[in-house]
């Protein structure tokens, strides 16, 4: 039955936007597109409605790791993949010495960029701009848990208007990174 309605949303989605244009586009798209827009609308329906839980990767961190394990691992996953990191955001800290309390949840968000692929994701579409740099947030939950997340990036990859090969392939690697990058920051791996 949910399989049923979810076609059948679909299908009216598609015929209704028939009219603004989207059997004119839907030749120009990554052939996964519409893969991409149905995984979204079942986490998206899942989640309740929340648009953060429907376009980005959430993965639980083993018990037992700490922050620093989580950035070790992080960075050591990150060699070698022409990433680099470009800064990093310590809100917790941050908030501790705005507010004066020094008993804040853990929030870090870390940033990776290869500025020759950014240069080429601008060109392909300016909008990509508003994605960079590529970002990992560690989370500390209510219960003390860490959570990762980032940008689902296939949406990136492949949401939209095909790319040129190499660029495609370019960003496949980015993505490809960005979550071996997660894997690791969860697991303590390298």
């Amino acid at each position: 039955m949910r399989n049923f309605l979810k076609a059948s949303v679909l299908g009216v989605a598609i015929l209704s936007l028939s009219g603004c244009g989207f059997l004119s586009i839907k030749d120009n798209l990554d052939p996964k597109a519409m893969d991409v827009y149905g995984d979204l609308y079942d986490k998206f329906v899942e989640s309740g409605g929340d648009i953060g839980a429907a376009t980005v990767w959430r993965m639980k961190v083993d018990e037992g790791l700490t922050p620093e394990d989580i950035k070790v691992s992080i960075e050591s996953a990150a060699v070698g993949s022409g990433l680099a990191n470009v800064g990093n955001m310590p809100l917790s800290e941050q908030l501790a010495l705005e507010t004066g309390n020094e008993d804040q949840r853990y929030l870090m968000i870390y940033q990776y960029c290869s500025p020759q692929i950014a240069r080429k994701a601008v060109d392909f579409s300016p909008y990509f701009s508003a994605y960079l740099p590529c970002r990992i947030s560690v989370v500390e939950d209510k219960e003390g848990n860490y959570w990762l997340y980032s940008l689902n990036m296939d949406m990136f990859v492949h949401g939209g208007k095909n790319m040129p090969e190499d660029f495609k392939k370019d960003a496949i690697h980015v993505r490809d990174t960005i979550y071996k990058m997660m894997k690791a920051g969860a697991t303590g791996g390298f």
